[in-house]
């Protein structure tokens, strides 16, 4: 009898504590680790010649595409995205445009990134109870704070793992996408793709602040193995550069 009386207590005592506990929790936006609002510019150092221009047909150069996202790419023609070009802006692929983004704290658990390049718009939910909603081209992402876990190394990265502000890394994982390319010359993407980014801010001696995100992309239909790349993005300090372009802009 004494030991259900006393399990009866400490579960009031925890219903009653709960709420308490919750409302004392720091927002996300509160509790983050560090700031990545404000204007990027992408700095296109790596894969220029497939980030700037769109690739000729047939051209997989650093993509682990499989046999099957080979015959449908060799396929792929211009005309055939007409009235369809936004195909190409999808989260797996998105960081790779010569784009500016624009970060903000949309509310108190959710980071929104507007990305000039086509017009999209990502968010970074930080309450894991969001409704994931119907599939869409940036998908759902789920977004936490790096506690002092390891950088993912290999792909394009070579031996890299981070930039070292371990600690401070903001992890995001995407998932419930609908199809797209990986790359504008028709390499595709399925729906079971999922995109894992590790994104970190760095402020150096000369006063300039970057943005370095690390992008993960699993495809069990369309790739042999992970794509791997890094993405840099240099701080500006005010927006007059912002240029907002529909997905049919050509570059």
């Amino acid at each position: 009898m004494k030991a259900n009386i006393t399990a009866t207590f400490l579960f009031l005592v925890a219903t009653y504590l709960q709420p308490l506990y919750a409302q004392n929790e720091p927002s996300a936006r509160e509790a983050a680790l560090a700031d990545l609002t404000g204007t990027w510019v992408a700095v296109v150092t790596e894969d220029w010649m497939w980030r700037m221009v769109t690739p000729l047909i047939g051209d997989f150069t650093n993509i682990p595409a499989n046999d099957a996202a080979r015959e449908l790419a060799m396929q792929w023609r211009p005309e055939n995205d007409v009235g369809n070009e936004c195909i190409g802006y999808g989260a797996p692929a998105i960081m790779n445009e010569p784009a500016r983004l624009k970060i903000s704290w949309e509310d108190d658990q959710t980071l929104k990134m507007e990305i000039d390049a086509g017009m999209q718009t990502r968010r970074f939910h930080f309450d894991e109870n969001t409704d994931p909603g119907e599939p869409s081209r940036q998908g759902f992402t789920t977004a936490s704070w790096d506690r002092g876990i390891e950088r993912p190394t290999g792909g394009s990265l070579g031996t890299r793992g981070g930039y070292g502000n371990k600690g401070r890394t903001l992890i995001a994982q995407t998932s419930n996408l609908i199809p797209g390319y990986l790359r504008k010359n028709g390499i595709p993407f399925s729906n079971q793709t999922t995109v894992t980014e590790y994104i970190e801010v760095i402020s150096l001696a000369d006063g300039n602040d970057w943005l370095f995100d690390i992008i993960i992309v699993e495809d069990p239909v369309f790739l042999r193995e992970p794509w791997v790349v890094s993405r840099n993005f240099k701080k500006e300090n005010d927006d007059s550069m912002w240029n907002p372009q529909d997905c049919f802009v050509t570059q």
